[in-house]
């Protein structure tokens, strides 16, 4: 249904840390209208929790796929979540 709001965590694998990942996220959700947050991880890889009108959403998914030059994508895990309460913009988390 068009309009449909929906929420998920992503989590992005492969060279994705130390290529402007966090900022390019940032930027490309924004211009999406969508709410949420990235953020580095431990292992290398980088989360984001992604929330907004359905075909926003996938369309963030899709370009997670890509990612910004230089970064080179080996996988993308996304798991659905219920619609919870998030933060209004989207912000990247240190």
């Amino acid at each position: 249904m068009a309009g449909r709001r929906r929420e998920v965590r992503a989590h992005v694998y492969g060279n994705v840390q130390g290529v402007g990942f966090r900022l390019w996220a940032r930027g490309e959700a924004t211009s999406l209208g969508l709410a949420g947050w990235v953020c580095n991880e431990a292992d290398g890889s980088v989360t984001a929790q992604i929330a907004g009108r359905d075909e926003a959403v996938s369309t963030m998914i899709e370009r997670l796929w890509k990612g910004p030059t230089g970064a080179s994508v080996s996988r993308v895990d996304v798991e659905e979540l219920a619609a919870g309460s998030v933060p209004v913009g989207f912000r990247i988390i240190a």
